[in-house]
């Protein structure tokens, strides 16, 4: 018995996001549609690149649960679609692909909604971290080779 517990704790915390226990705020959302697979709130979110608006469809995983399990497990996410990850307050943040068979692209966001850096993940169920270039607070996940391909850069603003 205690082996299965074990298992189901590391299986808990072999997520997405890595980092403290800390609560994560819950999220400002008055969005009433919810995810058919995650049950989480979903959101609209642009992301401004220049002149260009790039408009997203996103879960919001705002508590600690919810960003541990991230895109965890996930095999589809359509184009426009993604995951966002707010944080109370602006830290160093690091993410990995345990246990996600889809590649994604991270990106983090600075406390001026900016994208600080993006680290595209494109090998699933690695457990290679990638980290923010610095305090971040909030990550989003899109699909894997969509900020390339949109032109989306850092120093773009982030709404949501």
């Amino acid at each position: 018995m205690r082996i299965i517990t074990l298992l189901v704790v590391a299986l808990c915390l072999a997520c997405s996001p890595q980092g403290s226990a800390e609560t994560a705020p819950a999220a400002e959302t008055s969005a009433a549609a919810t995810h058919p697979v995650s049950g989480l709130p979903v959101i609209p979110l642009t992301v401004r690149s220049g002149d260009t608006i790039h408009k997203f469809t996103v879960e919001v995983a705002a508590t600690i649960a919810e960003q541990q399990r991230g895109l965890m497990f996930r095999t589809e996410l359509g184009p426009n679609e993604g995951m966002v990850f707010p944080y109370p307050a602006p830290r160093q943040l690091g993410f990995w692909m345990k246990n996600t068979p889809l590649p994604l692209d991270i990106i983090f966001i600075d406390a001026d909604r900016r994208v600080l850096n993006i680290a595209a993940m494109t090998t699933p169920y690695s457990t290679d971290s990638v980290y923010s270039d610095g305090p971040a607070m909030a990550v989003l996940e899109i699909p894997g080779g969509r900020a390339a391909a949109l032109g989306i850069e850092k120093g773009d603003s982030v709404e949501w």
